[in-house]
């Protein structure tokens, strides 16, 4: 008789054990599920790309118009710091107009290579995990600016690069800066100087790039009208 009971007993402390615990595992996954108003893990990354596909578009059809560059002052590409001296010469010996060309020809070169940069941040986009984007979406106003800069700033350098060389020969920069130099160099008793103008160039215009991103990031994460799809509307209007 014993033996029934304690079998009996099992038997119920069992099956309210096993209802315990299937109460449990539906709280917790009420808390930590769809019930939180989280947007799920395809929502997540979904949103993040489409943000980003947003943000670099906007950012690349605004630099790749005439004056892109030249026209904004936060990304206007200036007088290399290297020859700032020879500009400052020049200017004073009746040659600004040269110093003027040779800037404004650096930037409309940044202008005329910009579209080319697109397909690059979209190959980069695609390979966001899920993990990269939980962590931009609660990091900062530019986040996935800057995550996107450390992970592909090197290749699209690489790719980048040769268009800017080419459109600097095109817009007529190499000309400007060797006229300009030849100007300076025929003046007594200056020293020689040198620069890498595609790799000057080439930095200068990723760095505006970049920064116009950035600023599309931050309208998506604080404008509710800068959030142009209902993708968007879901994953940044937490």
């Amino acid at each position: 008789m014993k033996r029934v009971v304690y079998v009996f007993m099992f038997c119920f402390v069992f099956c309210a054990s096993a209802a315990h615990a299937g109460f449990w595992d539906g709280l917790l996954k009420s808390i930590s599920g769809p019930a939180t108003g989280e947007p799920d893990n395809d929502t997540v990354v979904s949103g993040l790309k489409e943000a980003l596909s947003v943000g670099t578009k906007n950012a690349v059809s605004n630099v790749s118009q005439v004056d892109g560059y030249f026209g904004n002052k936060m990304i206007r590409i200036l007088m290399p710091e290297k020859i700032q001296t020879v500009a400052n010469v020049l200017s004073k010996v009746g040659y600004q107009k040269e110093v003027d060309d040779f800037v404004l020809s650096m930037n409309r070169a940044a202008e005329k290579a910009a579209p080319k940069a697109a397909s690059y941040f979209v190959g980069a986009i695609k390979e966001m995990s899920f993990e990269d984007a939980r962590g931009i979406l609660n990091g900062g106003d530019t986040a996935a600016t800057e995550f996107f800069r450390k992970k592909t700033h090197d290749k699209i350098y690489e790719a980048f690069k040769p268009i800017v060389s080419s459109s600097m020969n095109e817009v007529g920069v190499t000309r400007s800066y060797k006229n300009m130099m030849a100007r300076y160099e025929s003046l007594p008793f200056v020293d020689k100087q040198a620069l890498d103008l595609d790799h000057y160039v080439t930095n200068r215009a990723l760095d505006g790039l970049f920064y116009m991103v950035g600023e599309e990031e931050k309208k998506i994460r604080t404008d509710p009208a800068a959030r142009v799809t209902d993708l968007l509307k879901t994953v940044f209007g937490k």
